[in-house]
């Protein structure tokens, strides 16, 4: 069983189809949803964590692909500027997956792969070290 963490954007022409759902019903994948924004007549953001066979997984981003659905893995949206950030530490008790963590250096890291694109450390960074692009 594979997993894989992605941000699916929808245009707004596909928001009230059951895109999702087919991934479901005919490749067999499970899926949870870290972070909705959908709304009706503008583009919709889905980040998903997608687990299942690879072939499966390959098979279902395809036809994501094919109906008009742009998929980013979720790593290419957050992302930390280490020249901004003073390593103030705010972030890391806020963080609900511990995506963000104090190194044996005492410097804040961001790991990546445990981040859901929440948003709060975005919000409360004063020093905007962190962005996400959606």
């Amino acid at each position: 069983m594979f997993k894989k963490r992605v941000v699916l954007h929808f245009p707004k022409e596909l928001v009230d189809k059951p895109i999702v759902y087919k991934l479901v019903k005919e490749f067999s994948l499970e899926f949870n949803i870290l972070k909705a924004e959908v709304n009706p007549r503008e583009e919709g953001v889905l980040v998903l964590e997608i687990k299942g066979e690879d072939t499966d997984l390959e098979r279902g981003m395809e036809y994501l692909k094919k109906t008009g659905v742009k998929v980013q893995p979720l790593s290419q949206d957050v992302s930390m500027d280490k020249n901004k950030c003073v390593d103030c530490t705010v972030c890391i008790p806020l963080c609900p997956t511990q995506a963000l963590v104090r190194n044996q250096n005492f410097e804040v890291e961001f790991i990546k792969e445990r981040c859901i694109a929440c948003g709060i450390c975005i919000s409360v960074c004063l020093y905007k070290a962190m962005s996400i692009r959606f």
